[in-house]
């Protein structure tokens, strides 16, 4: 397992804790010099509140964390590509390497909808999609077809 999997992994865990609990499984790690700084699931369903993404979330404590609002030197990792908020909140914390496992055809910001990364904002980050792809979209269909 490659080091990109192993984060994709926890990030794994975060998203099926987001299920258990009726979630669109969605999970999100932030990490800077090896050591996990962020964490994040989606909890719009349980907060009530359509900023409840993972990616929000793991911003928000890697702030706390390393008691800034520029991530940089950090690689997060999401289980979904992100939406155009996500994608915009990871542009203003100055993330420089962002890591997604499945493509979200109707939402994804990194290159299905559209790449926000590649506009002229003053920061962009490096994509990497695909990272255990199978099993972060598996993870989703499991979820969707549950709803069916």
């Amino acid at each position: 397992m490659t080091e990109r999997e192993a984060y994709m992994a926890q990030a794994l865990e975060l998203a099926r804790a987001a299920m258990a609990q009726g979630e669109v499984p969605v999970g999100c790690i932030i990490v800077k010099d090896g050591v996990v700084v962020g964490r994040g699931r989606n909890r719009r369903e349980s907060c009530r509140t359509a900023l409840g993404h993972a990616e929000i979330e793991a911003i928000a404590m890697a702030c706390r964390t390393l008691g800034g609002w520029r991530l940089t030197g950090c690689t997060l990792y999401v289980t979904l590509e992100p939406c155009p908020m996500c994608a915009g909140a990871i542009v203003n914390a100055r993330i420089p390497v962002v890591c997604y496992g499945a493509r979200d055809d109707k939402a994804g910001c990194c290159g299905s909808v559209l790449n926000l990364f590649e506009e002229r904002f003053n920061h962009r980050p490096r994509v990497y999609g695909g990272v255990l792809e199978g099993a972060c979209a598996g993870l989703l269909q499991k979820f969707f077809e549950g709803l069916r």
